[in-house]
């Protein structure tokens, strides 16, 4: 039996991942399907990406200068109404500092949909564990979402609160709901092909691996390409 298809109407949308190619890596598809139907959808990326690399000889500074300029690049592939970089250097996220900081955005956009990593999700086999800045990050932006946004006298000085409807979990070991990536699986490939910095000079290996995950989650769905997330629902 194919998973539920998510086909609600996700009006405005936040997506808020830890470092420059997250959004694209594990929600692009769905932000690029989410625009070209019309919604507005905003992107936070909450570090400079500044320790991305293998190579000890780089600098800092320019590597985050140049995945700036990747994820300018991939926002405008997948059609993003906004792009807010925090800049905050990698594996140094202040978790309340960018609690407010992330209250202050939610309640500024004011989203129905909400992406974000789960950050319950830590052991992948015996090959992964996540990052701790996608834990960090999931966990703040949830605690962001509720209580703090939707209710008022949380950092009153961000705005009035706001209750997104909903948050989609990405990454997660537990997916209740998939998005039909069909139509927008070349925007994916692309948004991701943007972040250069990140391959090992075999864009067409990162191309295969964008697809292949892709067509995975679709088999769940039973489409063609999809993403997975799981979903938690806010009481907007």
């Amino acid at each position: 039996m194919a998973g539920e298809l998510f086909e609600e109407t996700a009006g405005t949308v936040l997506a808020v991942y830890a470092h420059p190619d997250d959004p694209d890596v594990s929600c692009g598809g769905s932000l690029a399907r989410w625009a070209r139907l019309g919604s507005e959808v905003h992107v936070v990326i909450c570090t400079s990406g500044d320790k991305g690399t293998t190579d000890a000889s780089a600098d800092p500074a320019e590597l985050a200068g140049r995945r700036v300029e990747e994820a300018t690049a991939a926002g405008a592939v997948v059609g993003l109404a906004g792009q807010q970089l925090l800049g905050f250097p990698d594996g140094e996220l202040p978790e309340e500092e960018l609690r407010a900081r992330l209250v202050a955005l939610i309640r500024r956009i004011r989203p129905a949909t909400v992406l974000c990593p789960d950050p319950t999700a830590v052991f992948f086999g015996e090959d992964y564990f996540n990052h701790r800045d996608h834990r960090v990050v999931g966990f703040a932006a949830l605690d962001a979402l509720a209580p703090a946004a939707a209710l008022p006298l949380y950092f009153p000085e961000a705005g009035p609160a706001h209750r997104a409807e909903r948050a989609l979990l990405s990454g997660t070991l537990a997916p209740t709901v998939w998005v039909d990536i069909t139509g927008t699986i070349d925007e994916k490939v692309a948004a991701v092909g943007c972040h250069r910095s990140q391959f090992a000079g075999d864009g067409d290996a990162a191309d295969r691996v964008v697809r292949l995950r892709a067509e995975e989650e679709g088999r769940r769905a039973g489409v063609a390409y999809a993403e997975g997330f799981r979903r938690l629902r806010l009481g907007g």
